[in-house]
């Protein structure tokens, strides 16, 4: 498990609430959990953030919705942090539409040297970069770019200003036929440029979390690499695997 000091976002705090409370027998499992305004009233916040934390909950297991009578508790899953999405699969597969954000570049660009080596392209040449600013609650929490070879991108919706319906992974093989095969993920802390730091709106002495998704076929040919930049203050990262 890697995790850093930090304030989690709200609703990740009510997420973890929840948790501890279904947990604890609080909120048994058959049991309908409160109603949004409930929950709106009890923990000050806004619906966005209650629903937003609903969201998290039903996508992990611990709850289920039932069609006109509400949500209702289904106990703690086993092993539930290792059935959630890593970062690099997580923004792969899901659409941008579902995150709220804004496409900050798209393009041929030099490609940085840590993200060469894993594309496993020359130093200094160009790579296809579509990079989006990510917001929850009215705040920047994540920088996403997706890094391809300039053949890759070509004839793909990548390089529209709109948010794309598919996942990356979806896309690109409906279009270019590639077929992702697995994920070798780095992360690594290191402190802002001037740009990223203002981008989030964040003090320049405060350390980014980075982690890089490279993107590979069967054989072990590198196809993209996802890279995402975090502020260490407004995240934490957990993973949980069974101890052979």
């Amino acid at each position: 498990m890697m995790s850093l000091e930090s304030v989690p976002p709200k609703y990740a705090q009510l997420v973890h609430t929840l948790q501890r409370r279904i947990e604890a027998g609080d909120y048994p499992p058959g049991t309908l959990l409160p109603s949004e305004n409930q929950l709106i009233q009890e923990f000050s916040v806004s619906r966005p953030t209650v629903v937003a934390a609903l969201r998290v909950l039903r996508e992990q297991g611990w709850i289920e919705s039932q069609q006109g009578k509400g949500r209702f508790v289904r106990g703690r899953p086993a092993m539930a942090s290792v059935e959630q999405k890593r970062p690099g699969q997580a923004y792969l597969t899901k659409p941008e539409t579902e995150s709220t954000g804004e496409v900050v570049e798209v393009g041929a660009v030099a490609v940085p040297n840590r993200v060469g080596v894993l594309l496993d392209v020359q130093p200094k040449s160009k790579a296809f970069v579509r990079r989006r600013l990510i917001t929850r609650e009215g705040e920047p929490t994540e920088l996403v770019s997706l890094w391809l070879p300039l053949e890759l991108s070509e004839g793909t919706d990548l390089t529209s200003g709109e948010p794309l319906r598919q996942g990356f992974r979806e896309h690109l093989q409906a279009r270019k036929g590639v077929r992702f095969d697995h994920i070798v993920e780095q992360i690594t802390a290191r402190m802002p440029s001037a740009d990223e730091a203002k981008q989030f709106a964040m003090p320049k002495n405060q350390p980014l979390l980075a982690v890089f998704g490279a993107v590979r076929d069967a054989s072990g040919r590198p196809l993209a690499v996802v890279e995402v930049l975090l502020p260490a203050d407004r995240h934490e990262l957990e993973d949980a695997y069974p101890i052979a």
